[in-house]
């Protein structure tokens, strides 16, 4: 059984950050986790992972063990706390972005923010910006009342993130050009049910997995045949055999 994270806690600019750091060496590898998920749930990959460098993930606001947020949480200021945190935890540049879910729509604003200090990407069924939309308008009547009903049971902070996508999404298009560095889009290939997921929307899906691999002059698309939305938990081989790959890519 693999050991859980040894994590620490710190306030940076009046919030609450749970995070921890592993291994050692050049490149900066950091682990970027999709909406409402903890560092914890990258425990698979260790310890192979840290044998590639250092390693850093952190449970953004509301998440695990970083309490709410106390401003919303817009695009720019999840990759400026994320920055301010690395800097924090002695995580130097170059950063190699590991991504996950919603959590790459951050990866995809931090490299073209930070630019000069992003060696390459690796999308993990990464949403990319126009999922966002996509999402909404192919969601059935079933998904749209279940929508509404667990956010009257449950509602969300005001500051949460997903409370704020389209103003990520927002962030993103108004920022520079993503950088012509090593990128990675690995995508599951198990099909949900269809009430879950229209054929529709996993047509749209497929388009915006193959444009985040073609961000990059340098992007490519790996397929996770026996994993769905979650490849680091049902292929964390893959996913490290593929980080391991990208790393190769980058320039020394």
């Amino acid at each position: 059984m693999k050991q859980p994270l040894k994590s620490h806690a710190t306030l940076i600019e009046g919030q609450m950050f749970r995070f921890a750091r592993a291994g050692q060496g050049s490149p900066s590898i950091v682990l970027i986790g999709g909406a409402g998920g903890p560092l914890d749930g990258w425990f698979k990959l260790y310890p192979e992972i840290e044998a590639l460098g250092t390693v850093f993930s952190y449970d953004r606001p509301g998440t695990g063990g970083s309490p709410k947020p106390t401003e919303a949480q817009y695009g720019e200021t999840v990759v400026a706390q994320l920055r301010l945190l690395l800097q924090f935890a002695k995580v130097p540049p170059p950063f190699v972005l590991v991504a996950h879910s919603f959590g790459g729509l951050h990866a995809n604003l931090f490299a073209r923010e930070f630019a000069n200090e992003v060696a390459g990407v690796l999308f993990i069924e990464a949403t990319a910006p126009q999922d966002v939309d996509n999402l909404k308008q192919y969601q059935s009547a079933l998904q749209r009342g279940f929508v509404k009903l667990l956010d009257r049971v449950s509602p969300r902070d005001a500051f949460d993130e997903l409370r704020n996508e389209r103003e990520t999404v927002r962030d993103i298009l108004e920022a520079p050009a993503f950088p012509p560095v090593p990128v990675t889009v690995l995508s599951g290939t198990k099909r949900l049910p269809r009430w879950l997921v229209p054929a529709a929307l996993e047509r749209e899906r497929e388009r915006s997995q193959l444009a985040l691999a073609a961000l990059s002059p340098l992007g490519e698309r790996v397929v996770a045949e026996r994993s769905a939305h979650f490849p680091q938990l049902s292929e964390p081989e893959l996913v490290i055999d593929t980080l391991k790959r990208l790393l190769a890519r980058i320039p020394r």
